[in-house]
């Protein structure tokens, strides 16, 4: 059984920073790729970041580029994101997520929502 389990969330006004961490456990896989996706209720998901597991590569959607950080430790199997500068528009759940397989017939990158595994989430709230 893979678990993923999510903490950092919390409240924090605009401008200030937040980090999450993710722990995964389990039945030992090796995630090739691994991210953050977050949803507000009644709203599209939203892929944060992912972390490319073997290489490094990351990826940030527009709407956090240059304010979050995805970072891994693959000794720890931990997941972190970093956020800065928040706005009252991160408010959401986050969530964790991880997947062996991040491609789509095998080139097409997978958004990390789409991913197979899943923690619980960990809200974020963002006031003005």
């Amino acid at each position: 059984q893979v678990q993923l389990v999510e903490s950092g969330g919390g409240s924090v006004q605009a401008g200030g920073s937040l980090r999450l961490s993710c722990a995964a456990s389990g039945y030992t896989i090796r995630y090739s790729c691994m991210g953050w996706f977050r949803q507000v209720p009644g709203k599209e998901r939203e892929g944060v970041a992912r972390i490319y597991t073997t290489d490094g590569r990351t990826y940030y959607s527009a709407s956090v580029q240059g304010r979050f950080t995805i970072s891994q430790d693959n000794a720890k199997r931990t997941l972190d994101l970093q956020m800065n500068n928040l706005r009252p528009e991160d408010t959401a759940i986050y969530y964790c997520a991880a997947d062996a397989d991040c491609y789509w017939g095998g080139s097409l990158p997978k958004p990390s929502y789409e991913f197979k595994y899943r923690g619980q989430g960990t809200q974020v709230t963002v006031s003005s």
